[in-house]
């Protein structure tokens, strides 16, 4: 297997993009369930690995790998993938069975026709300078383009919160107790832009912001805003392809927020130790942003990876953050341009139209 084709199967949203790629091939859902009669004369539903290892073969063995690399296809799987990401619960019984390595390796072939996709080599590409976007939801009440100052008085009141949050003594102390709060490692609220670069098949007939496509989380919202600015080509920008870059990014400016993340990420992971996040207060002195590439989403999104934290064991875990967005975190971007409204089109997988 290629390198970059192990890296996007070693995520959990990478093989879903796989396994999206293969139902709607083989036009059923999986994992199968197995039924058998219960005690009390009911059937039973369960996931026998064997049935599932064989189900998931089979339907390999029968699609057409050439027909992966339709452009469509992939951003219809891709869609789907981010669609599914949850950092507050448990993964669903897709990912779950996807996590063992048996099962994952059957999606080899399947990974190796992504990667030989021309439709997905701006996945690994870096931060589009001069073409980005900012995406703003009116149905939310977005329609005045966001401010790009103020970034760094907005990271130091994010930290003082985020530790004043973390502190706080009323969660119980056992990971596996009936508690939410925080899930997401990027600086949200902070009120740093978030930008994103334009693509075909967003829109039904031109180029328009993936940022209106790819969301985590998505709300459903009905109408859309953007808001076009060239980025310098001299920013500074830290980019995370992988598990690495964001790994070390964490451990050259750790956050310590175990206590706000201990019950939402051991669900999603069952780590019960310490973990960390950025400091983007401190990340903001080194670099003027930080991108996230699609492939660095798909192998690094929802993983309890180690880093340094005062010699403890401790995980971090990359939520919250879009596919190719890239969060700005000093005042180097200018002026947005006009607005450019959009308008969601009824359609299955997801397209945007222009309009109010």
């Amino acid at each position: 297997m290629t390198s970059r084709a192990e890296l996007l199967l070693s995520g959990p949203r990478g093989r879903r993009l796989c396994l999206e790629l293969v139902q709607e091939a083989a036009g059923r859902l999986w994992p199968p369930l197995s039924w058998t009669d219960g005690p009390d004369g009911y059937p039973i539903g369960r996931f026998d690995p064997a049935a599932v290892r064989a189900s998931l073969a089979a339907d390999v063995s029968r699609i057409d790998l050439d027909a992966i690399g339709q452009p469509d296809r992939l951003l219809a799987a891709l869609l789907a993938s981010v669609d599914q990401a949850r950092y507050w619960q448990p993964p669903d019984d897709a990912d779950s069975a996807l996590a063992d390595p048996e099962v994952a390796a059957l999606l080899s072939p399947v990974v190796e026709a992504v990667v030989r996709a021309p439709a997905t080599q701006w996945w690994g590409e870096a931060v589009a300078t001069g073409d980005q976007h900012v995406v703003g939801w009116p149905d939310e009440g977005v329609t005045v383009p966001p401010a790009v100052t103020g970034a760094r008085s907005g990271l130091l009141q994010w930290r003082t919160d985020t530790l004043i949050d973390d502190a706080r003594d009323d969660r119980p102390v056992d990971p596996t107790a009936p508690y939410s709060g925080h899930w997401w490692s990027t600086p949200t609220f902070a009120g740093v832009p978030v930008t994103t670069r334009a693509r075909p098949g967003v829109a039904v007939d031109r180029a328009a912001p993936v940022g209106l496509l790819l969301v985590e989380d998505e709300m459903g919202w009905q109408s859309a805003r953007t808001w076009p600015v060239e980025s310098p080509p001299t920013a500074r920008v830290h980019e995370i392809s992988g598990p690495a870059a964001w790994t070390a990014l964490v451990s050259r400016y750790p956050l310590d927020v175990s206590a706000a993340r201990r019950h939402d990420w051991w669900q999603v992971t069952g780590w019960a130790g310490a973990w960390a996040i950025p400091d983007w207060a401190a990340v903001a002195e080194a670099f003027d942003a930080v991108h996230l590439t699609v492939d660095g989403y798909l192998s690094t999104a929802g993983r309890a990876l180690p880093v340094e934290l005062d010699g403890r064991p401790t995980r971090t875990l990359l939520g919250g953050w879009d596919p190719d967005a890239t969060w700005w975190l000093t005042e180097i971007l200018p002026p947005l341009g006009r607005p450019v409204d959009w308008r969601r089109r009824d359609d299955e997988p997801t397209r945007w139209e222009l309009g109010g």
